[in-house]
């Protein structure tokens, strides 16, 4: 007995598939995850490594992640030592001990067990205590280097050439041994107890500003790279004690991290079926527009109209120090000498003539309210690439 046709249930063509607006929900939450997770990853990849001077895993301009990759892939094994414990049992005959000056390097039992250690040395902008136990030999000499030619026979020096190595200590030879000298004694090597023992007077070639620099890049892998196997030793810590702060991240369960992901995704999936309801934008112009530079320039006539050159300096002074304390680590209160000091040690030169131009009086006529505005702009582009 056959069906009416009538009665029968009427079927989708074969192929059709159901479109509506969840089609098009689907599309847009599924690019707003894949956009998110790029995002949170290429966050977390190039997010800043702060770490002190000559940190081998600090990415700020003072640490020595640059150098550390270049001589890695090079095929320098270069070992991190965070204790001296970690030092005396990485250390060989065959290794090079690289010794980054900090403040922690204080212990003078630390240095003796430094001392007995097998293995060349290179001893980066040692203190007197640290270069009288590990590099005896060597004494301060009364000069000061900035780089320039090599002007020795020491082949890393001659093979990098002219470097730029900013304000160096210089050394001198005090003992019997025979020192050789390069870069007007920044850099100086000596052998003894079949050992070879390197002291650089500044870092700052070695680190990552510093490596775009002429020759630095050549210089540091020179030195830092003569040996296979490298230990890079920057204490963080006094010897003998441990990290016990502990931020507030570590504080938080692991759990704790994939609940805050469904939150956020659950904010996310709200939003998205919310803002189905918004109407669309509409733009609505506003009453006027004034560009910045015409706010500056008419802010320069107002002071120059009333000669009103005594707060023109200052606040050409007040900006220029607003943007360069925090470059010199110092607070907005610090003294006028102070800030001098530090512009003096950062960029070179008479730290009178830039506490004059920072803290000085006002200028007496437009010509000198431009020159100061000059002076003011180089010194702060200096600080800021120093």
């Amino acid at each position: 007995m056959g069906r009416d046709p009538m009665t029968q249930t009427p079927t989708a063509p074969a192929g059709l598939k159901a479109t509506g607006p969840w089609r098009t929900t689907k599309w847009v939450v599924l690019a707003l995850v894949i956009i998110a997770a790029v995002s949170t990853l290429s966050t977390y990849l190039t997010a800043p490594r702060p770490g002190g001077r000559m940190d081998p895993t600090a990415t700020s301009p003072d640490g020595a992640l640059a150098l550390v990759s270049l001589l890695r892939d090079r095929g320098v094994d270069v070992i991190e030592a965070r204790s001296l414990a970690d030092v005396e049992r990485d250390a060989r005959p065959d290794t090079l001990l690289v010794i980054a000056e900090t403040f922690f390097l204080v212990d003078d039992d630390g240095l003796r067990r430094l001392a007995d250690l097998p293995g060349d040395r290179l001893l980066v902008e040692p203190v007197s205590r640290t270069r009288e136990a590990l590099a005896p030999e060597i004494g301060v000499a009364d000069e000061t280097s900035f780089g320039g030619e090599p002007d020795c026979d020491l082949r890393a020096a001659t093979r990098a050439g002219e470097t730029q190595l900013g304000t160096a200590t210089t050394y001198e030879a005090t003992g019997d041994v025979e020192v050789t000298s390069c870069y007007g004694g920044a850099v100086v090597r000596y052998a003894e107890d079949g050992r070879t023992v390197t002291v650089v007077g500044t870092a700052d070639f070695m680190t990552n500003s510093g490596l775009t620099k002429q020759g630095n890049a050549a210089l540091a892998m020179n030195l830092a790279g003569s040996r296979e196997r490298v230990i890079w030793y920057t204490p963080t810590l006094i010897e003998g004690e441990s990290d016990a702060t502990a931020s507030i991240m570590d504080l938080i369960p692991d759990r704790v991290n994939w609940i805050v992901l469904q939150l956020c995704l659950v904010v996310l999936l709200v939003a998205l079926w919310r803002g189905r309801r918004v109407g669309p934008l509409v733009a609505e112009d506003l009453p006027v527009v004034v560009r910045a530079s015409e706010t500056v320039e008419g802010r320069g006539r107002l002071y120059r109209s009333r000669r009103s050159r005594d707060r023109a300096a200052d606040a050409l002074r007040t900006g220029a120090l607003h943007r360069m304390l925090p470059r010199l680590g110092l607070a907005a209160t610090a003294a006028p000498p102070a800030v001098a000091a530090a512009v003096a040690a950062r960029i070179g030169g008479d730290p009178n003539t830039h506490g004059h131009m920072l803290f000085g009086p006002p200028p007496a006529t437009d010509a000198e309210l431009v020159t100061l505005a000059r002076q003011l702009d180089d010194i702060e582009r200096q600080v800021s690439q120093s």
